[in-house]
């Protein structure tokens, strides 16, 4: 089929208007102005690559963190209702043997196609900058649990968080990476030069940069300042104005454009109701759309990614930039080959939003949804 748009964001510039020809699950061509031949579909608004969310815990009042395929199912469905087409499901810290089984289980919807991958945010965190995982259940990474949990995971396992200062995390780091998974520097009380020692061992992600991690400081860099400055290494950012401040999502843009990877870590609320909730073996109560464990620490958002390009824009991202860091660049961070691209060759995951950049029609894989 042909589908015409009033604009399309392609990777470099924004056709206004354009076309696209899909043809099965891919898209053949990609071209600006008038199509080839009359359009079987013509879309009013923009029309942008299907969302990459690489962090996200739940949604549609389902949660990942329960290790229940259809659960899992439900938390997908409900993303991909706001333009998710790739989801990475992130589990958070429980018991080793519990994260192995959760891990075989999601691993099974990776292998349908169900979810991208599955992201491993914890046990292996700083218990200083430990959010809401449970303290209790932090350890350093012994190398008999990493190969465990590397064994389940499989082709599955996508991504892996660390905080490089813990006892054998660089060796952590080094097998981690070495087995092809995507390491991501969060939760840490590291020093600039040991964050930049797991960047020379494979890191190449930052964990949602901001939040729990050693802050900036003039003379005493810390983490932050080393992941930023280091092109080797994709920065999560969460935008959704209760995570980090406007101003601070335009620093991180300025430090690393087209590094930024727009993601949602989000929880079952997200496209879904207040209410209390679970994350892994934490109680959350969700009131006016924020998250907070009974302490009131943050206990990931409500965000759903079409929220994150909104706030963004809102916040001083052009349109293209905002997009760029929701499809492109956490496909990218990610070795997601396929997707978060418009041109030839690229899966047909597509998304139209209108002038309030709401989402008003999702492909995925060629076939509307809805």
């Amino acid at each position: 089929m042909i589908l015409t748009a009033d604009r399309i964001v392609t990777p470099g510039r924004t056709l206004a208007p354009g076309w696209v020809r899909v043809v099965s699950e891919r898209i053949e061509e990609v071209g600006e102005g008038g199509p080839p031949s009359p359009a079987d579909v013509v879309l009013t608004g923009t029309l942008v690559p299907g969302f990459v969310d690489a962090h996200c815990h739940g949604g549609g009042g389902a949660s990942f963190t329960v290790g229940d395929a259809d659960e899992a199912m439900d938390v997908a469905a409900a993303h991909l209702r706001h333009g998710t087409t790739s989801l990475v499901a992130s589990l958070v810290t429980d018991e080793v043997p519990q994260l192995e089984r959760h891990v075989r289980v999601l691993g099974e919807l990776v292998t349908d196609g169900v979810l991208a991958g599955v992201h491993l945010e914890g046990p292996w965190l700083s218990r200083d900058f430990c959010g809401a995982h449970e303290p209790s259940l932090l350890r350093p990474p012994s190398p008999a649990d990493v190969d465990r949990l590397l064994a389940a995971g499989g082709d599955a396992l996508r991504m892996v968080t660390i905080a490089p200062e813990l006892d054998g995390a660089m060796d952590a780091v080094h097998r981690i990476a070495d087995a092809g998974v995507v390491v991501g520097v969060g939760h840490s009380d590291a020093s600039w030069e040991q964050a930049r020692e797991a960047i020379d061992a494979g890191a190449s992600v930052a964990t949602h940069l901001f939040n729990q991690i050693r802050g900036l400081h003039h003379r005493r860099p810390g983490p932050i300042a080393a992941l930023l400055e280091d092109e080797r290494v994709w920065v999560e950012l969460i935008s959704d104005g209760v995570h980090v401040h406007p101003a601070m999502l335009r620093l991180a843009l300025a430090a690393a454009p087209g590094r930024i990877m727009l993601v949602t870590d989000a929880m079952g609320a997200a496209a879904a109701d207040d209410g209390d909730y679970h994350l892994g073996p934490i109680h959350v109560q969700v009131r006016d759309g924020v998250a907070r464990t009974p302490s009131g620490a943050i206990a990931g958002s409500t965000l759903t990614m079409a929220g994150a390009v909104r706030h963004s824009v809102a916040s001083g991202f052009t349109l293209e930039q905002a997009v760029d860091a929701a499809t492109r660049a956490p496909a990218a961070a990610l070795g997601l080959t396929d997707v978060g691209r418009v041109e030839a060759g690229a899966r047909a995951d597509l998304v139209v939003l209108d002038e309030g950049l709401t989402v008003s029609a999702v492909m995925r894989q060629g076939i509307w949804e809805g």
